[in-house]
């Protein structure tokens, strides 16, 4: 028998690595078996006359979106919140379900409205529900980190796509360690929270007006090329986000109290992180209720539960549990004292950044855990699960390759690769606050229950 001049291995390493000790060339292909149950959801989705130019349009959509700052103005204003109503993280959620750090916040948020005196009096307002009400962030146009927690008196990030009109909402960033978004509550983050409102807020607004449209996505742009992946590394994007408001800035208010934003905003690194997100959001709601579309517009976690929201299945969220994240901890803390996955700021994987855009920044892996191989390999590999890349959103050390954008519920189910995020972690103890930094991948089962809904939207279409 002829002796091949080369030969395609799939699966196992094991006849690859025999046969190339024989001096023959190998070509390994990754190739896994599909998720077990999802084989006829996969070919009733991919016989769906509409799935194609669905995704096509859903991902032109998303890449179409030119997010820029346009105000900052209280959440009473821009959202329409009234007292005793309060926006959280990730999919709904009642107080007898909510984790320990999406009480703390909102019994903190609480004493922020006056609706207690003491955030531990609060309890039996949520325990009653009578004067008090949950309700996601995301169904407000609006995204917020960690707990998320967002009550009226809140001063909010507002972005506009200029073009279309549409806006997205997210509130203004506190800080690391102890704060709001971590489930603490104590009188110094309470007292941090009246500054900003008071102080931050105003001064931030008039900045703003004062100034040009600042774009945010094409700060976004600059800073995925100076090391930062716009979750959790954002330095790059805080400096440049100072350089333009800094000029309108500083005549903007009393001089002590500019000097104090100024170096609350510069020295803290993530406060680019709440205008990353709503950018993303305004990219990704662009694309839903586009039937037929199998791509991920949302995916947001409370603590409790992880969700997925899909074009191509309006409003629905497809949950299954938070998963605990993999990284480092903060001084004497562990895996014990650390509560699942929570936030609104995996908005920014689902539009290609973050965890899918590791690459772009190395440095990442000293914050969050693993290794540069790691971080390169994390990138390459979530393009084998979107629907295309982000030409503005490039990776320079992958030869300015585009992120990989638009993640396909098909995709997932058909290789069994998970998203990967990274993220921070908040203390299971409501009042903690945060406890490190990490890498997770949302629960497996969501991906099969929405390519079920999509086959089922299928078949009803005939």
């Amino acid at each position: 028998m002829d002796t091949p001049t080369s030969v395609v291995a799939v699966g196992a390493d094991l006849l690859a690595s025999a046969v190339e000790s024989q001096a023959v060339p190998v070509t390994r292909v990754d190739w896994r078996p599909p998720m077990p149950g999802t084989e006829d959801d996969l070919v009733e989705v991919a016989l769906d006359p509409l799935r194609a130019d669905a995704n096509a349009r859903a991902l032109a959509a998303v890449l179409d979106v030119q997010a820029t700052l346009v105000d900052v103005a209280p959440a009473s204003e821009v959202l329409g919140l009234e007292p005793g109503q309060f926006l959280h993280a990730g999919p709904p959620i009642e107080w007898g379900r909510a984790s320990g750090p999406l009480r703390g916040a909102l019994l903190g948020g609480a004493a922020l409205e006056g609706l207690v005196a003491d955030p531990d009096d609060a309890v039996a307002l949520f325990e009653s529900g009578s004067s008090v009400s949950l309700e996601p962030c995301h169904h407000r146009g609006t995204v917020g980190p960690m707990a998320g927690v967002v009550t009226p008196s809140m001063w909010m990030w507002v972005l506009e796509d200029q073009r279309t009109g549409r806006r997205a909402f997210c509130s203004l960033n506190e800080g690391l360690g102890k704060v709001l978004r971590y489930g603490a509550y104590s009188p110094d983050v309470l007292q941090r929270l009246r500054w900003m409102g008071g102080v931050l807020g105003p001064l931030l607004r008039a900045a703003v007006r004062a100034s040009d449209p600042v774009d945010v996505t094409g700060i976004l742009t600059q800073m995925l090329q100076m090391g930062d992946e716009a979750h959790n590394r954002n330095r790059a994007g805080t400096l440049m986000l100072l350089r333009d408001l800094s000029p309108a800035l500083v005549s903007a208010g009393d001089p002590a109290d500019v000097a104090d934003v100024l170096r609350f905003v510069g020295g803290n690194d993530h406060f680019f992180l709440n205008l990353a997100m709503p950018a993303c959001k305004l990219a990704l709601d662009a694309a839903r209720g586009i039937d037929g579309s199998t791509m991920v517009v949302a995916m947001a976690r409370n603590g409790t539960d992880f969700g997925i929201q899909v074009a191509g299945t309006g409003g629905e969220w497809f949950t299954g549990p938070a998963q605990l994240a993999d990284g480092l901890y903060l001084g004497d803390f562990g895996p014990d004292d650390a509560n699942p996955d929570i936030g609104d700021s995996a908005i920014t994987e689902t539009a290609g950044i973050g965890g899918f855009a590791m690459a772009t920044a190395p440095a990442i892996v000293r914050f969050v855990g693993g290794s540069v191989p790691d971080a390169l390999a994390t990138t390459q590999r979530m393009h084998e699960i979107t629907l295309g890349e982000n030409p503005r959103w490039q990776v320079p050390v992958l030869e300015f390759q585009g992120t990989p954008t638009g993640i396909d519920v098909t995709m997932v189910c058909r290789t069994g690769i998970l998203p990967q995020i990274n993220t921070g972690m908040a203390g299971r103890v409501a009042g903690v606050g945060q406890v490190g930094a990490g890498l997770v991948t949302p629960p497996a089962e969501i991906f099969p229950a929405a390519l079920s809904r999509l086959a089922d939207l299928a078949r009803a279409r005939g």
